[in-house]
């Protein structure tokens, strides 16, 4: 099975990071600035091969501005609840979760990768069912993100929650309606921040597991943040609060 991931940043950080991945390089006949010039050059010098289509052809294999690059790939390996014992044993470090509880748009998906990325999030989880996957827009968003960070699907979300508990992970969901502040949270140590769907928030047996609620002050007339935005203020709260 084959995938595409598109656009300039995207293909070039798969290159880079997962060449084995690469199928195919699709280029659009005509290009020939520099930017796509090193994106063939990389690619022949990975062993890949270089199609050249005009625009048509790549428009219609893609939904989003591919910058006249799309990639032809082997599909992204799904890691399991089984990945994910394995990934925490091997941590010498807090575990540092990520979970996305019903974020159905591939956009905020790729977005949230892309931040947990920056952040140093060792894992986002997703349940199997109501939950976007790591296709091509969500791919193209991440910026490569989706390669570097494991994104784990349970099929049980609640039983993964209890799971990671017994570990001694300490889970912080997210909800408007709490009284404390995520500023006030204490962040550090074991970690596993919950984001819920936007408008809908987490699921009520998601929230049942949790250890704490935190919100995030609003000080204008907006009632929420978009989810992608939501974790970058949390994520980077727990950043700052770990390296302090």
């Amino acid at each position: 099975m084959s995938d595409f991931i598109f656009g300039l940043h995207a293909v070039q950080n798969l290159l880079s990071s997962r060449p084995e991945r690469v199928l195919e390089l699709w280029i659009q006949k005509g290009r020939a600035d520099k930017r796509i010039s090193l994106l063939v050059d990389e690619a022949r010098s990975q062993g890949v091969t270089v199609r050249f289509f005009e625009r048509a052809r790549l428009d219609a294999k893609v939904d989003g501005a591919h910058q006249g690059a799309v990639a032809k790939v082997a599909q992204a390996k799904v890691l399991r609840e089984g990945d994910l014992a394995d990934l925490l044993d091997t941590l010498k470090v807090p575990p540092f979760l990520l979970v996305l509880d019903g974020v159905t748009d591939p956009h905020n998906l790729g977005a949230c990768l892309r931040t947990a990325d920056a952040a140093g999030v060792h894992a986002v989880i997703i349940p199997k069912d109501k939950s976007a996957t790591l296709n091509a827009t969500a791919s193209k968003v991440a910026c490569g993100a989706g390669e570097t960070v494991p994104l784990i699907q349970v099929t049980n979300l609640a039983r993964t929650l209890v799971t990671l508990r017994e570990r001694g992970i300490w889970l912080t969901g997210t909800a408007g309606e709490s009284q404390s502040t995520v500023y006030q949270a204490d962040l550090t140590g074991a970690l596993c921040l919950i984001m819920g769907a936007e408008g809908k928030g987490m699921r009520r047996l998601t929230r049942d597991h949790c250890d704490t609620l935190v919100n995030i002050p609003m000080a204008g007339e907006v009632s929420s943040l978009n989810v992608s935005v939501a974790t970058g203020v949390c994520l980077f709260e727990a950043v700052r609060q770990r390296t302090i």
